[in-house]
């Protein structure tokens, strides 16, 4: 059982984290993206970095709100964390959600809040190359695994290699889908549609993007975001394909090579 520590109890210490880890809605909620925030705990833990989360200081972004058209509630949530964040005079925030990192790092300066903002493959990608993170090599030797780029991670922030490297390093073979890195497709889950039932139409984009994926035919699906897991998860589910392709989180990935 690891014990993650909170910024509260560091700073009651005397200690100060040099990454303050921001968890997120869906990791701190969701059941299935619960195992993606327990991964990259075991990875930052077994790295040896010096981080914490907010815990129960820690609220909403703001993300849903703004996508959603509601400003005013955005900026009630943003500026009610800003002043957690500044009080505790965070400087670098690593996150697995790219909702949370798109936010965070683009929308929350204009408010007072301006942090060094990463993303989690982004770190695991930096522990590796200056040998903190070690990936064990063979455990997906000959799978086939496709990548999904988050509009959040990818066309909004250009973050395309990291992920991708991470892929590498596990000795599999990466297929890349015909829309990908900067043509990458929507899972359909951003601009808050992940909390509502989609437009009337021909299809779901989930199950297009889903069929784009199956199209490679990977051994594996992966992704860098909580709601495009949720998405190409029920598209998967809709080709009754649950039992044969599964859709992990990369620091999923790379937390179970290290277990194999």
């Amino acid at each position: 059982m690891i014990k993650v520590p909170t910024v509260a109890e560091l700073t009651a210490e005397g200690k100060t984290p040099e990454i303050l880890f921001w968890v997120g809605c869906a990791g701190s909620f969701d059941e299935r993206a619960k195992k993606i925030t327990k991964a990259f705990v075991k990875l930052l833990h077994n790295t040896g970095v010096s981080y914490a989360v907010l815990g129960a200081e820690e609220s909403c972004t703001g993300d849903p709100a703004k996508r959603s058209g509601n400003e005013f509630l955005f900026q009630m949530q943003a500026i009610a964390n800003i002043e957690v964040l500044n009080g505790y005079e965070v400087k670098k925030i690593v996150t697995a959600c790219p909702h949370c990192f798109n936010t965070l790092k683009n929308e929350y300066p204009q408010l007072g809040g301006s942090y060094e903002v990463i993303h989690h493959t982004q770190l695991l990608k930096d522990l590796l190359d200056k040998g903190k993170l070690t990936i064990e090599r063979g455990s997906y030797k000959g799978k086939k695994i496709t990548f999904h780029d988050p509009c959040y991670l990818g066309r909004a922030n250009d973050v395309y290699e990291a992920p991708r490297d991470l892929i590498k390093k596990l000795d599999a073979e990466l297929v890349e889908m015909k829309n990908c890195k900067a043509k990458g497709l929507c899972c359909g889950a951003g601009g808050a549609q992940m909390f509502k039932e989609p437009e009337k139409g021909s299809k779901d984009i989930n199950i297009e993007r889903t069929e784009q994926a199956l199209e490679v035919k990977p051994d594996i699906i992966a992704a860098g975001c909580p709601f495009c897991n949720t998405m190409l998860t029920d598209g998967i589910k809709n080709k009754e394909k649950e039992g044969e392709i599964p859709v992990f989180d990369v620091a999923e990935l790379i937390a179970t090579a290290k277990d194999l």
